[in-house]
């Protein structure tokens, strides 16, 4: 059994912004928009190469399955492809869509049943990193002043945020985001995504690239 380990010591450096890099910021401006993140991350243009998986996740966790099913509702018929249908799971109800630019989303709750009508509002937004060694990745980030909210060995990692900070960050072994998501995870050239930093600009170890937030 993995147990999980938590501290509760205040943080120096957090995620403050995420920027997707896109062909036509234009157009992913307008699917954003009608998925309903708009406000919660940044967009870039890049012609960078990427092909397959990219590394990473952005999730949404919501309060019920109905709110889950208008999302990725929103999503599809915002030019979004499923590549995991909301369905009920051992742990709450949750789908997989993939933007028209790429970036995986995931859309979930922790609730199985519906206590209410479907609402547009997101609990929590959390962008999950694919790296190769969590525990390694871990101390990396703790090095950079982040602090660990929840740790469950070498498979999980989450990370604190402070209640003006709009995006969680969260490690995840790669090939087990990579299954939980539904997609192969080979994956070659740019990640196709900048993180802002409370603090100065750097590289992580799996090459995620942070720069100091404006």
């Amino acid at each position: 059994m993995v147990m999980a380990t938590t501290t509760s010591t205040a943080s120096t450096a957090s995620l403050a912004s995420v920027t997707l890099e896109v062909a036509d910021p234009e157009a992913a401006h307008r699917f954003y928009t009608a998925f309903g993140v708009d406000t919660r991350i940044r967009l870039r243009a890049s012609e960078a190469h990427s092909s397959g998986f990219r590394g990473f996740a952005l999730a949404l966790t919501v309060s019920r399955p109905a709110t889950v099913d208008g999302f990725v509702g929103a999503a599809v018929d915002a030019g979004a492809t499923v590549l995991k249908p909301a369905a009920k799971s051992l742990w709450g109800y949750g789908g997989v869509v993939q933007a028209p630019d790429g970036t995986i989303w995931k859309v979930a709750t922790s609730a199985k049943k519906n206590t209410g009508p479907a609402t547009r509002e997101i609990d929590e937004m959390v962008l999950l990193l694919g790296v190769e060694g969590v525990k390694a990745s871990k101390e990396f980030y703790v090095g950079r002043g982040l602090t660990v909210a929840k740790s469950f060995g070498g498979k999980y990692t989450e990370f604190a945020a402070g209640e003006a900070d709009p995006v969680k960050l969260a490690l995840y072994k790669h090939s087990g985001l990579a299954k939980d998501l539904g997609v192969p995870a080979d994956g070659a050239g740019a990640h196709r995504i900048i993180l802002g930093s409370t603090d100065s600009a750097f590289t992580d170890p799996d090459g995620f690239a942070w720069e100091a937030a404006a």
